[in-house]
């Protein structure tokens, strides 16, 4: 009779999406260990040249302010850019945007879970450094200090809360987070390459001064050597599934946002909305239909 009753629970709608949750979870926590095996954690060798960098980046922004003053190298790297076309710009750009970190990281989630966790943990200390400077400096902007027509202007003209910039933040602690993890020096070199190129975009679209750059780059850059040393030091966001699919959601709530919003940057807005797609049907596939279908809770078609 027990056998029969827990039958007859098992085929009503709240027992089978019970034990739908229940494959999803162990599918997810086997995921995870596998996940946590194929990455090593970062050696203090790379720390260390990512450190450099950071610090290089930090020397050089000070060096500007102190030697020439705040606006320096404005006119020249912005005057420079305005040679190259600007959708190359907006492309660039985005690469500091917030969401398009978020939307990037989904495809790294489930195979990757360490670097995931690396990425949330150094994302929270990047936002300590940028946004804990911005009010506090509360630095005007090419577009507030400049004349209209007097420089080369993409997409919206911010006007406040110049320093640090903080696209340029988020483009060193997302490069540079892959950076730690990347095993050859090739792949280090081309992912450090992309978060300058990010960083420096944001003078050549023309609404940050070259210190503010210099300073979101390496601030960022610190803060995924920080970052990547207190997640291996607290690793409950790589071995407990419930919280590793909680920052996953907060991924996927933030990117949606790419589907809607463009940033001004009206250039990309396909490719943004193609990004966001991929991200959420990657999230889709990898949490849900493949893990069902390896359960054998959702039928398979082999070809």
């Amino acid at each position: 009779m027990p056998e029969v009753m827990m039958a007859d629970v098992a085929e009503t709608p709240t027992g089978k999406a019970l034990r739908l949750w229940r494959a999803l979870g162990a599918d997810l926590n086997a995921a995870l260990a596998r996940g946590a095996a194929r990455d090593a954690w970062p050696g203090a060798a790379a720390a260390a040249w990512l450190t450099h960098a950071a610090l290089a980046a930090l020397v050089l922004g000070a060096g500007l302010w102190l030697l020439a003053g705040y606006h320096a190298g404005f006119a020249t790297l912005n005057g420079a850019a305005a040679a190259l076309p600007g959708w190359l710009w907006q492309g660039l750009t985005v690469l500091g945007d917030e969401r398009v970190a978020f939307a990037l990281s989904l495809f790294l989630a489930r195979r990757h879970p360490r670097v995931f966790w690396a990425l949330i943990v150094a994302g929270a200390v990047a936002a300590l450094y940028s946004r804990g400077l911005k009010p506090l400096f509360d630095a005007a902007r090419p577009p507030a200090v400049l004349a209209p027509g007097g420089f080369h202007l993409i997409g919206p003209g911010h006007r406040s809360e110049s320093f640090p910039s903080g696209h340029s933040v988020t483009a060193g602690v997302f490069f540079g987070v892959l950076a730690l993890f990347a095993r050859r020096r090739g792949w280090r070199a081309l992912l450090l390459l992309l978060a300058v190129a990010a960083a420096l975009s944001r003078t050549a679209v023309g609404v940050h001064w070259p210190v503010d750059v210099a300073f979101g780059l390496g601030g960022g850059l610190l803060a995924a050597v920080v970052g990547v040393w207190l997640a291996r030091r607290s690793q409950w966001g790589v071995q407990n599934g419930s919280v590793h699919l909680a920052f996953v959601t907060v991924a996927v709530i933030v990117s949606i946002g790419l589907w809607f919003d463009d940033g001004g940057y009206h250039a990309v807005a396909s490719v943004l909305q193609v990004l966001c797609a991929g991200a959420l049907g990657a999230v889709v596939l990898g949490y849900v239909l493949l893990p069902l279908g390896r359960w054998g809770l959702i039928p398979i078609r082999k070809t």
